[in-house]
């Protein structure tokens, strides 16, 4: 084997490096901000919503929601249904949509307790290490895109339970940048897949949240009528 410096160096004198030239300095390390874990932001969801949800009332449940699919009901037993399947796919494992269990009509007046209980355990489940790593799920998408689908269901649809309930909401500081990304990203084939309607306009001043909402094709000013 030749030694390095047996190799000889053809490069003329006057491009050799100066000796006495100072080091050359390393570029600065990136300074762009390390984004949350999707636990935290998934924690913070859960807060902002569970005050929705326990100010549903039980007259309130046939309600027409954002979601033209579902009454109030029927959209709390999907965002159930969601909560529980996704501490699963934290764990890279298989999930059955086929079906929508009744929670509310199992659960009868606890159903908010146990819904906090359960949101609870989903962000433990994304807390573990490693939730974050990987890929997870039917389609094989990055684990951190799954996990920031259910903090997408968590803050629109506590949105949409608002407004057809007519209660306030205001959405978790950080969830909405996060989010805006996410559906930017994930829109054109949601839209195939009928997830989401086609995007509304967004006048000029609108907040991040209206924008949102447009962006999944929502109408920020929906009312029950």
């Amino acid at each position: 084997m030749t030694d390095m410096q047996d190799i000889p160096d053809d490069t003329p004198v006057s491009e050799q490096a100066d000796p006495t030239a100072p080091a050359p300095t390393a570029p600065p390390a990136s300074t762009a901000p390390t984004p949350p874990p999707i636990s935290a932001l998934l924690d913070a969801a859960a807060q902002a919503a569970l005050p929705v949800l326990r100010g549903v009332r039980d007259d309130q449940l046939g309600r027409p929601t954002p979601c033209a699919e579902y009454d109030v009901r029927a959209l709390l037993n999907h965002l159930f249904q969601v909560v529980v399947a996704f501490q699963s796919l934290a764990a890279k494992k298989d999930v059955d949509f086929s079906t929508t269990p009744d929670r509310l009509g199992d659960y009868g007046a606890q159903w908010p307790d146990r819904f906090a209980q359960e949101a609870a355990r989903l962000v433990e489940a994304w807390a573990v290490p490693g939730a974050e790593d990987g890929l997870t799920g039917g389609m094989k998408l990055p684990a951190r895109t799954v996990g920031a689908m259910v903090l997408l269901d968590l803050t629109v649809h506590a949105w949409d339970v608002a407004r057809a309930a007519g209660l306030p909401y205001t959405p978790a500081p950080g969830c909405v940048a996060e989010l805006r990304t996410l559906v930017a990203q994930m829109a054109p084939t949601a839209r195939k897949m009928n997830v989401f309607a086609e995007p509304l306009p967004v006048p000029p001043g609108a907040s991040a949240l209206d924008a949102l909402l447009a962006g999944t094709g929502r109408d920020p000013h929906w009312t029950a009528g």
